[in-house]
């Protein structure tokens, strides 16, 4: 058994290689060897989001506060609010974030093939984020 206490693991500010705008990461869990699952917090102030990108094995996003958009490749832009669950398919392109005037928070959980459980793509357009 292994308690991760809160406070213990630092919040992390979101790559600007991999996202537009401000984001926190609060880091909540990388399970060990032979588990793959890892999951954290992610809070994105207004207008902030993720640069387009696929998982290996998928992704599950758990909205626990705010208002987000989530867009799938080819797919309108969705809204998502607190209580949502969002399932990305393994290898479908996509994005997600706030809205363009409430921050959003979710938890995302994805696991990991070869210790490699995201594929960062192009950045998310202005023209794209509102459609």
């Amino acid at each position: 058994m292994d308690i991760k206490k809160n406070g213990s693991r630092p919040s992390q500010k979101g790559s600007e290689d991999w996202f537009t705008g401000t984001v926190r990461i609060d880091p909540l869990f990388a399970a060990p060897d032979p588990a793959r699952a890892s999951g954290g917090q992610v809070t994105f102030k207004p207008g902030a989001r993720t640069a387009w990108h696929t998982h290996p094995l998928g992704q599950t996003l758990i909205v626990t506060a705010g208002l987000g958009w989530v867009q799938r490749e080819g797919g309108p832009v969705e809204e998502i609010r607190p209580g949502d669950v969002v399932w990305f398919p393994p290898g479908l392109k996509h994005w997600h974030g706030a809205s363009a005037t409430t921050a959003m928070t979710h938890i995302a959980i994805q696991e990991a093939v070869d210790g490699k459980n995201v594929d960062w793509l192009e950045k998310v357009s202005d023209a794209q984020y509102r459609k």
